[in-house]
């Protein structure tokens, strides 16, 4: 297997729908009725199924789906030390429309990655279930951390330990640090860090919100670009790390509007990942002018929308991609969903048919924009 060409030219966010069986048992199990090891059991046959299904659909990275996680990001991130899972009020941003469960995080010790961490052996199944078929491993970006505890939540007290947010920010690159290292040795050369920090950051109501609340989020975004390319020291050469940008994906809703032009400059010229998973499936991505600034990453187009059973037109989404061209080459571009299709266990608004026809319309656009590149 080789990394050269991750991103794929057709390629996949990382979340699949949840087949109802395994929704049937998540609940199961939250009810009391089923134990763990059963609820496991079901994960794993879902996954194989799901496995199965990407290579029939001629995916060339396959993922498990996110089909252990209630949400894309908080599963993740309530498994490093010095973080815990508490009940809130609501959601830490808002949707337009339906609101995911009022669960968050709460730093109360040092942040690190442990060696037991759930998402290992998660990874690990993927793999053996993949063969030789790429195993995409998505988490979420070390920014969300950061993000959610300390600049969206107005009532943030920092510890003791981080009363100096420099230490806080260097014990979340130390312990992504360790994560990545951790899934390499896994045997993960393809790993994901998915982001909605910067969709935020797009978003001029957003910036003048965080603005009056005397937030500067161009600086907190340079804070995020060191701590991502610390991180990004301990790669090792054959491992490929991209960072997709979300504007947020819960039941087809969204929660952030803006284009790429005030974070451009601050991250795609400055960001060391391998490339970028941008969404670009409305207007509320704005135009791809800010390509311009991309430096020697690959772009994944995120032209197809997940959010919506609709299929685009081929014709449309190949214009598109030739318009982004004007910005950066052809050989640089790739085509993929603008996200997952379930960001959350509940699932965006369309059916196991129609996401599959969206797998294979990218499919067919990209073979006939790149070939069989």
């Amino acid at each position: 297997m080789t990394t050269e060409r991750i991103p794929y030219r057709y390629d996949i966010v990382g979340s699949f729908l949840r087949k109802p069986e395994l929704k049937a048992a998540r609940k199961d199990f939250e009810d009391g009725k089923i134990t763990a090891t059963e609820l496991k059991a079901q994960e794993d046959k879902s996954i194989r199924e799901l496995v199965a299904d990407e290579k029939k659909a001629g995916l060339k990275a396959v993922t498990d789906g996110e089909y252990r996680r209630a949400f894309w990001h908080l599963d993740f991130l309530w498994g490093l030390d010095g973080v815990d899972k508490v009940k809130a009020e609501h959601f830490s941003v808002a949707f337009k429309g339906f609101q995911p469960k009022a669960e968050t995080l709460k730093i109360t010790g040092k942040i690190d990655f442990p060696e037991n961490h759930p998402f290992l052996d998660h990874f690990r199944f993927l793999k053996a279930v993949a063969g030789d078929t790429t195993a995409k491993q998505t988490i979420p970006s070390p920014s969300m951390l950061h993000l959610i505890c300390c600049v969206r939540s107005t009532d943030y007290q920092p510890i003791e330990r981080y009363q100096n947010e420099e230490v806080l920010l260097n014990d979340i690159a130390a312990a992504y640090q360790k994560a990545v290292k951790a899934f390499y040795e896994a045997g993960c050369r393809y790993l994901q860090f998915d982001d909605t920090s910067w969709g935020e950051f797009c978003s001029a109501d957003k910036r003048k919100a965080y603005a009056e609340r005397g937030i500067d989020v161009d600086a907190v975004g340079r804070k995020y670009v060191a701590v991502l390319n610390k991180i990004l020291e301990a790669k090792p050469a054959d491992m490929t790390i991209t960072m997709h940008i979300c504007r947020g994906n819960f039941r087809s809703t969204w929660s952030s509007a803006g284009g790429y032009e005030p974070i451009a400059d601050i991250l795609f010229s400055h960001c060391h990942v391998d490339g970028f998973f941008l969404e670009y499936d409305s207007d509320r991505a704005g135009t791809f002018e800010p390509l311009r600034f991309i430096k020697d990453q690959k772009v994944v187009l995120g032209l197809i929308t997940s959010k919506t059973p609709e299929l685009e037109t081929k014709e449309d989404v190949i214009a598109r991609i030739h318009e982004a061209e004007k910005y950066l080459p052809l050989d640089r571009l790739s085509l993929s969903p603008q996200c997952g299709f379930a960001s959350t266990e509940e699932g965006n608004l369309l059916t196991e048919d129609e996401e599959w026809a969206k797998i294979r319309l990218v499919k067919e656009i990209a073979e006939e924009v790149w070939g069989n590149d």
